[in-house]
């Protein structure tokens, strides 16, 4: 699971609030995206399905039960690698020279009770033209499994997941080389659906078009900037609040 540290033009522009004339027509549009690449957690799901207090909890108790430390220490390491290294699983494997598979085994052994199946999106994605692929810097199987539980999962070609990438994550450049590289992408006829902000600046760099799915649910740092933004940053060509629905408001000529 992508980890928060705690924690369109769009189809309809009520979805917005910023300036109006950030929506325009200037922005990039997609007459020429082929692939659609979506992250998972908190963008293919609502944020409100809070599964992330499942994982961070899992990684603060992992974390103690490892390491043979109190659980409040465990925490402390927990977010002081996830600010360090750009997750907890990176600092681990640095610091602790610790395994990957048996911590991502542990901590995306939740409950997707409250992961709903969506077959609207499942439409949405079907229509779109082209490949479609999710990339995530949680495990394959965890992708499987929510991808699986909104209904969504078979109308992807391939998941790019942390194991892919060689444990490399988002928002790192090499990981979305990687992704490119891997998965034989054109970044010049691609679309790149996130959730956090700053996951969205390497994939603008290589050329996508970029899309932030945003909710006011999540209180992460980087998601409470985004309602005092005046405009929409340079690296942010979309916003919408309404995954599905931005999906299908998306004209193809």
């Amino acid at each position: 699971m992508a980890e928060k540290d705690n924690m369109p033009a769009t189809s309809n522009e009520e979805d917005v609030r910023v300036k109006p004339q950030v929506v325009s027509d200037a922005r990039r549009g997609f007459d020429r995206t082929a692939i659609w690449v979506f992250d998972l957690d908190n963008t293919l799901y609502p944020a409100e399905c809070n599964l992330f207090d499942q994982v961070d909890q899992r990684m603060g108790l992992f974390i103690a039960k490892k390491l043979g430390v109190p659980f409040e220490y465990a925490r402390h390491l927990q977010k002081s690698y996830y600010r360090q290294f750009g997750t907890t699983l990176s600092g681990l494997m640095q610091v602790h020279g610790m395994e990957p598979g048996p911590f991502l085994d542990y901590v995306h052994d939740i409950d997707l009770t409250c992961v709903p199946e969506c077959p609207d999106l499942a439409e949405a994605i079907e229509r779109l033209p082209g490949r479609k692929l999710i990339f995530t810097n949680g495990s394959r199987r965890h992708a499987e499994r929510v991808a699986g539980k909104l209904g969504v999962l078979d109308k992807f070609e391939d998941i790019c997941s942390i194991e892919t990438c060689e444990y490399v994550p988002k928002p790192e450049a090499e990981a979305f080389d990687r992704m490119v590289r891997r998965h034989g992408v054109s970044s010049e006829q691609s679309a790149m659906f996130e959730d956090m902000p700053h996951n969205l600046e390497a994939p603008h760099a290589l050329g996508m078009t970029t899309v932030l799915v945003h909710s006011d649910y999540v209180d992460h740092p980087a998601q409470l900037k985004v309602k005092t933004w005046q405009e929409l940053p340079e690296h942010v060509h979309h916003l919408t609040r309404d995954l599905c629905g931005f999906l299908q408001g998306i004209k193809f000529k």
